[in-house]
């Protein structure tokens, strides 16, 4: 009798050390999160990464921070993630480069966006706008398109340089408006915004938060937005549709990735702190030019697929190359 009641009280001690380890690991998360940033400081990734960083610190209790791995675009950052492990430790912030462009633009790239992540959310997205040179002659949009198709090459499109946002889109509208622009490629946007400012290029796109400025100003041309509807920062400036080509409604969108093999009940936890924050990130995202978004997470896998598949495309039909 003596003996069963000890073994009983050993049984009884031992039982909390015996769920110690499991309680512990479900309590995600339980130290701090790495946010890799694919890119230096400054501009839309870091911004974001910034911001979530600091939601989800305060909501959680535990420290989210950002860690800046800029390198080839945002190949290297993006790789170091997709070789990270995946235990919800390291997030990545991933938009349409790391995740659609990159796996066209290079010959042999380091990791698969399909294969190699997941998205957890996506919460911010901006437009771009088609700024013209003050005194260009045409100032709509159908003008611009009847001179360009009447001449090829002759209406000059400044780019930030090969495999950007600003390129891609460029080749995007072409496409749609069945032109052909003369490019003018430069090292990121401020000396195309230079030369456009200058009268030496005709037209460049870039995002909304970084044109309208111009426009706001007099010193360029606010032709028209590429997306859906017309930005609440420039409510008289028409979305392409509406002067006159279809076919074109673009959106660079950014968000929370992590590695493939990630439990699923991380990614679900991740998924509902990242919900609950966003409404607090609206402000900040709106200053920034942009606007706080709420991707469903059962629209999530079919909407980064449909991108990728969109963009690779176009990519490649244009023969955009980075090696």
């Amino acid at each position: 009798m003596f003996r069963f009641a000890v073994l009983a009280a050993i049984a009884m001690a031992g039982a909390p050390l015996a769920c110690g380890p499991a309680q512990a690991q479900a309590a995600y998360p339980n130290r701090p999160v790495k946010i890799i940033v694919p890119i230096g400081p400054g501009g839309s990734y870091d911004m974001v990464g910034r911001h979530v960083a600091d939601a989800l610190s305060k909501r959680t209790g535990h420290a989210f921070f950002v860690e800046n791995k800029p390198g080839a675009g945002t190949v290297v950052g993006t790789q170091a993630a997709a070789q990270s492990e995946p235990d919800g430790y390291t997030l990545v912030i991933g938009g349409l480069s790391n995740m659609a462009f990159n796996s066209a633009l290079y010959s042999k790239l380091g990791y698969d966006p399909r294969r190699d992540f997941v998205p957890v959310a996506l919460i911010y997205r901006f437009g771009y706008v088609m700024v013209a040179r003050r005194d260009m002659p045409q100032a709509a949009l159908q003008d611009i398109v009847a001179a360009a198709k009447a001449d090829p090459g002759s209406i000059s499109v400044a780019t930030a340089g090969v495999g950007t946002g600003q390129q891609l889109v460029a080749a995007a509208f072409m496409r749609a408006s069945g032109v052909k622009l003369l490019e003018v490629p430069y090292k990121g946007s401020p000396p195309a915004f230079t030369d456009l400012l200058a009268g030496r290029v005709d037209l460049f796109f870039d995002s909304i938060a970084a044109g309208l400025p111009y426009v706001q100003s007099g010193q360029a041309k606010g032709i028209a937005v590429l997306s859906s509807r017309r930005s609440p920062l420039a409510p008289d400036v028409p979305t392409m549709s509406e002067a006159g080509v279809s076919g074109l409604d673009v959106d660079s969108w950014l968000g929370i990735f992590v590695p493939a093999k990630t439990p699923p009940e991380v990614i679900a936890k991740l998924r509902h702190e990242i919900r609950a924050a966003v409404p607090d990130l609206k402000e900040r995202f709106e200053k920034s030019g942009g606007e706080a978004w709420d991707v469903p997470d059962d629209k999530l896998d079919g909407f980064v697929a449909s991108e990728y598949e969109t963009w690779t495309r176009l990519i490649r039909d244009a023969g955009i190359k980075l090696d």
